[in-house]
């Protein structure tokens, strides 16, 4: 697991720590100290620790102009044990969202497991109710991942599946990939 990095070449473009609206401004990580772990497994000290034992992410690039960000997630999504929608939510979703952001692209083939809260998906109404004309777009879910999610109707407020299962996002510029996933989302919701 430490050898799993976030995608960095769109730096160039964007960092998360250097945008003074960005949740995570300011934020340092250790380029040689690995601090954070997922159970008994070490991670990459590249990615950003939102307060979760489990969940990890990286913001890769964010648009303000086209309200879009694109965030990778990396490790294991627990809503039962850790509520780990309601700290994505709250301590990340809604700064963005007060900074114009209501298209998200969520990168989830490093997320290995999820667990639902099976008493609440309130965190996920709340999310989707707040965007307006945006949406929730997620990319490349692992089948386990998709299946669970799926079976406790989390794909209500999140489009997933599908095209977005397949996409090879590493190749484009971050402004191409929107285009993209904005386009097979609008084609989808039917907007």
């Amino acid at each position: 697991m430490h050898t799993i990095e976030p995608f960095y070449s769109w730096r160039n473009l964007y960092i998360a720590s250097e945008d003074s609206r960005s949740p995570f401004y300011g934020y340092q990580n250790s380029e040689v100290y690995f601090t954070d772990r997922i159970y008994n497994y070490t991670i990459h000290p590249q990615w950003d620790n939102i307060g979760s034992e489990t969940l990890f992410l990286k913001v890769l690039y964010v648009d303000y102009k086209d309200g879009y960000a694109i965030i990778e997630l990396f490790g294991e999504w627990n809503d039962l044990l850790n509520n780990d929608i309601m700290t994505l939510k709250r301590d990340v979703i809604e700064l963005m969202i007060a900074e114009g952001i209501n298209k998200f692209i969520l990168i989830c083939e490093n997320v290995f497991n999820f667990h639902a809260d099976l008493d609440s998906d309130d965190y996920y109404a709340e999310w989707q109710d707040e965007l307006e004309e945006g949406w929730i777009a997620v990319l490349n879910l692992r089948d386990q991942v998709l299946t669970e999610m799926s079976k406790y109707n989390i794909d209500q407020y999140l489009v997933m599946g599908g095209k977005l299962d397949d996409v090879a996002w590493r190749t484009k510029h971050p402004k191409l990939l929107f285009k993209q996933i904005d386009e097979l989302v609008i084609r989808r919701l039917g907007f």
